[in-house]
């Protein structure tokens, strides 16, 4: 299980590896083209902090660690439907992808 670390002070949140390589390429898209949105997920242990959300922005530093070295492949109708569904609500909801657990 990889890593998301968005800025210095949160928890990075741990995200499996290939769910992880797809939230790359959406965040990336996204920031490249200076579109901000909001990103949702649910604690794997469902912790005291229930539903967590961050505003994703350019200017916050993000940091994608990967437990495995190797690349993945990048399934391209899962990324479609990531952006999609970003793109529809301005808001990437983890929740409907994977349960993330917080490190």
């Amino acid at each position: 299980m990889g890593r998301l670390k968005y800025d210095h002070t949160a928890e990075a949140i741990g995200i499996e590896d290939e769910t992880l390589a797809h939230l790359k390429v959406v965040v990336a898209t996204k920031l490249r083209r200076q579109e901000s949105f909001m990103m949702t997920w649910l604690p794997v242990d469902g912790g005291s902090n229930g539903r967590m959300s961050a505003w994703i922005h350019p200017a916050v530093p993000l940091v994608f660690m990967f437990d495995s070295a190797d690349a993945h492949s990048i399934n391209a109708k899962r990324l479609e439907e990531m952006m999609q569904a970003t793109n529809a609500t301005g808001e990437l909801l983890l929740e409907d992808l994977i349960r993330v657990e917080i490190a």
